[in-house]
């Protein structure tokens, strides 16, 4: 087990407890002392993780005013300030250490080494922070990237409004909004300078949500009304003037410049999906692979791995549809006839938006009846479902998580995107929602937020992804094996198929940007593997353009998470228990899977 360090993940911000009444080794002071200066390094350098994390109080009551320095000339040093803490970490011999700061070490130094690296391609937004968010890209504004897509919804969701303070504070970030959007279109410019230019389908999506923002009164936009009808209801006064004036004046032509900018790029944007076409290319993916599966993985062996898996869950799907007189045609086909049987569909109005949000909060609270079978941990994990605003819906994903902060005033947000009813036949919805709140990353999360157990350091270094997305994908085959479809088969082939779904991840992003397949050739592959509608696929394959690797993580992640639980059946025989080993995984933190192996191997002895 790790040893409790509360004292050092609430640190400032929250009261303090009592030391062990052993004494430490010498090494885990001088390490513990060396993470909480990273951990304040980072803070700052990221104020958005300090809101995030609710540690935006006490001494760093002044990080709630700031969002992040964009700029390139701040950016590009990431990987020198990563590089400089690594060497001060790696001086710190592992032999003095105790087993819980040996296995901290190991964590952060794989992350730092990540940002290290990173540095080694100029462009885009690859950094030790985008690697710990799923959000390296070679474009710094995208459909799905960029402070058009993040600051409204940061704002709106994680910045908290309790004084006139918060108020004060989230106009400030409103102020800071509109220089990061022109710190941005500085660096799409320069990007352009070396041939990185968004390729034209991700360009025209991009430039049409700010457009349709564009058209949007100031005293109506979303970042403007967030502030105002909070601040009323807690009777903090009106402060609908001051950021409207803010966005009418700043904001809005920050905005319009960053459009200009993007539009003239039109012209040189080309149809090339991939990566493959910028400089350094085939690296830059090997280190977007890295990042994204936390495996030395090259692209032929991921995407041999998804081919294999793919024919594999095909196999059981046919034999379930045949069992339900589904018969005709390739498995995708018959996927494809069944997400348009309208017994399943919801209708497409805003009653049946609601109708859809109803039914994910009855799934939830129907899996946490189920977790003492998955689990020992008494967790709470409370999540919020709410639709992806429509302003952004366009290029944002179909459904995501947000963690809920360290001190409990945020719950976990479970986001699904409602642009068409159509994306989501019913029987999707189970393995969906299994897979993002419990017993996926809500569950998964709730342990980093709700027991400090683990350092400051490891809570903002969690977003190892291949350990995050696996665990979630794992968390929807447990649901499987525990029974929970015994009486739905439609939704186990909903299971099924989500799992198929990122199998086929694995071969069409290596797909897109190592074996330079086009746009149009990965959303066919994808919809005949799938069956999914052409929108949902191409909103996928959208994604997979926009992030390269991340989408890679899922299955690695979980192919990697059942090897491990083999291993330890086999190691502890009888002693072995299901409960024993997802809480091992858990309580181990968000880790690179190297090191999750190594948990794995200490606890089956």
């Amino acid at each position: 087990m790790l040893l409790s360090r509360r004292d050092l993940l609430l640190s400032a911000a929250a009261t303090a407890v009592a030391a062990p009444a052993f004494a430490a080794p010498a090494g885990d002071t001088q390490i513990n002392n060396l993470f909480t200066g990273l951990s304040d390094m980072l803070l700052t350098d990221s104020p958005e993780t300090a809101t995030f994390l609710a540690l935006d109080k006490g001494p760093r009551a002044a990080l709630k005013s700031r969002l992040s320095d964009a700029s390139w000339a701040h950016v590009s040093q990431d990987h020198v300030t990563c590089a400089a803490w690594l060497a001060r970490l790696n001086a710190i011999p592992t032999t003095g250490l105790s087993p819980a700061a040996a296995l901290n070490k190991a964590v952060v130094a794989y992350a730092l080494e990540l940002g290290r690296d990173a540095g080694r391609f100029t462009y885009g937004q690859n950094t030790l922070g985008s690697a710990m968010n799923e959000a390296s890209t070679p474009y710094v504004v995208s459909q799905e990237s960029g402070s058009f897509v993040t600051a409204t919804e940061f704002l709106d969701s994680e910045h908290q409004i309790d004084t006139r303070a918060d108020c004060d504070a989230y106009l400030s970030r409103m102020e800071a909004y509109a220089r990061v959007l022109d710190q941005e279109t500085d660096r799409i410019r320069r990007d352009a300078g070396q041939g990185v230019i968004l390729p034209d389908f991700l360009l025209n999506t991009a430039l049409g949500q700010m457009q349709v923002a564009q058209k949007l009164p100031a005293e109506k936009q979303r970042i403007v009304t967030s502030l105002t009808s909070r601040a009323a209801k807690k009777n903090l006064g009106d402060y609908a003037a001051r950021a409207t004036k803010i966005t009418a004046d700043k904001i809005l032509p920050a905005l319009g410049r960053q459009v200009a900018a993007l539009q003239a790029l039109k012209p040189r944007a080309t149809h090339d999906a991939g990566v493959w076409k910028l400089k350094d290319g085939e690296a830059y993916y090997a280190w977007l692979l890295k990042v994204g599966t936390t495996t030395e993985m090259t692209a032929d062996e991921v995407h041999r791995m998804g081919l294999e898996q793919n024919a594999a869950l095909e196999a059981r799907m046919d034999g379930l549809l045949k069992k339900q007189g589904l018969s005709k045609g390739s498995v995708g086909d018959r996927m494809t006839a069944l997400s348009k049987d309208r017994r399943f569909l919801f209708p497409e109005t805003d009653a049946g938006r609601v109708q859809i949000i109803d039914y994910l909060n009855s799934l939830i609270a129907q899996t946490r009846k189920e977790m003492p079978r998955l689990s020992n941990l008494k967790l709470k994990a409370p999540v919020l479902v709410k639709r992806v605003p429509p302003d952004i819906q366009d290029g944002a994903g179909l459904g995501y998580m947000n963690p809920g902060s360290l001190d409990g005033s945020r719950p976990s947000i479970y986001y699904i995107n409602l642009k068409t009813n159509a994306n989501w036949p019913k029987y999707s919805l189970p393995t969906l929602t299994h897979h993002e709140t419990i017993p996926g990353h809500a569950w998964q999360g709730a342990y980093l937020t709700e027991t400090g157990q683990l350092p400051l350091i490891r809570v903002i270094l969690s977003g190892f992804n291949a350990y995050v997305e696996g665990w979630a994908l794992y968390a929807e085959q447990m649901t499987d094996e525990i029974g929970m479809y015994a009486d739905d088969p439609f939704g186990q082939l909903g299971y099924l198929a989500a799992q198929k779904m990122r199998a086929g991840r694995l071969v069409v992003d290596t797909g897109l940007h190592a074996k330079r397949w086009t746009r149009e050739q990965a959303i066919r592959w994808f919809q005949q593997c799938t069956g999914d509608p052409v929108d949902a696929m191409t909103s996928e394959v959208d994604r997979y353009c926009g992030t390269p690797g991340q989408a890679c993580g899922y299955k690695v992640g979980h192919t990697e998470l059942l090897r491990l639980r083999e291993t330890m059946k086999a190691a502890m025989g009888p002693r072995f228990t299901l409960q024993n080993y997802n809480d091992t995984v858990v309580k181990a933190g968000a880790v690179p899977l190297t090191v999750l192996a190594q948990v794995v191997d200490a606890a089956s002895k």
